[in-house]
């Protein structure tokens, strides 16, 4: 599976990675307006092709009382208003068969929560939309397995499917990443790596999700040496008083000098492996 599959992600430098990045879920537009113009700023200035992330509704949820949304309409909506005033495709998760044909109405692409990419009514409905899927490789999956995901994309008529890791389940209160994953899943798929899902600590006894935020550019920059073809990044300007995921979400203010990193590191390997 190739990247020209991908329509949506203008990848014109075959040598870069992707990026799907945003908050973890829309509060209201000014938030959401904030953030995407940060993002393609600095993404038109280091070429990276841009993809805003951000979730209409949160459905998975530790605790009944967390946030779960503005609205699932309202936000769809203001998704595609990033979108239209940007100019870069939007991708949003769903956690229901209905909600496939609501979201694509408003987005370019369509994300299976790891939690539920086995639900093969649900990732069937997502597929026969014709927008992109987006496959979160399950906490308890391995990634081979993930080929059976894709699969069920495919088999729709619709080649437009990448597959996104988030780690494994490292006891009951941790993730660890496999990077042997990382080239496996891309026999399949485009790949991309989940680096500030893949730093939570979830089950807290708190019922709130711990993270390490500390480490997402060591996060980062594993991936990119791995040859992820996209990295899947939730960032906010203040990841303390977000409303969902704020304990392993990325400082909106850190993101540049990353992001300029990573692209230097992409450019050592790619001349690495010239013939």
């Amino acid at each position: 599976m190739q990247l020209d599959k991908i329509p949506q992600i203008k990848h014109t430098d075959k040598n870069n990675f992707f990026l799907l990045a945003g908050p973890c879920a829309i509060e209201g537009e000014a938030m959401a307006m904030r953030i995407a113009e940060k993002v393609v700023g600095i993404t038109d200035r280091l070429g990276i092709p841009y993809v805003f992330k951000g979730s209409f509704k949160k459905a998975n949820r530790s605790r009944i009382d967390s946030f779960t949304g503005i609205g699932d309409e309202k936000a769809l909506k203001i998704l595609e208003k990033v979108s239209r005033e940007f100019g870069v495709p939007t991708v949003t998760d769903i956690h229901k068969e209905e909600d496939a044909a609501l979201a694509a109405q408003y987005v370019d692409v369509l994300q299976i929560p790891a939690f539920l990419v086995r639900q093969t009514d649900l990732v069937v409905a997502a597929a026969e939309t014709g927008k992109v899927v987006n496959l979160k490789k399950g906490q308890f999956m391995s990634p081979e397995s993930m080929k059976h995901a894709v699969t069920k994309v495919t088999e729709t008529g619709n080649e437009q499917v990448m597959v996104t890791d988030r780690g494994t389940m490292f006891g009951y209160q941790d993730l660890i990443v496999d990077f042997r994953g990382i080239p496996t899943m891309k026999q399949f798929a485009p790949t991309v790596l989940d680096v500030t899902h893949s730093l939570q600590q979830p089950n807290q006894s708190s019922g709130v999700t711990g993270g390490r935020p500390e480490m997402i550019g060591t996060m980062a920059r594993a991936g990119i040496a791995a040859g992820v073809d996209g990295l899947f990044i939730e960032t906010h300007f203040d990841p303390a008083n977000a409303k969902s995921d704020g304990a392993n979400m990325l400082d909106l203010a850190l993101l540049e000098g990353l992001l300029t990193k990573l692209v230097k590191i992409r450019k050592i390997i790619a001349e690495n492996q010239r013939p």
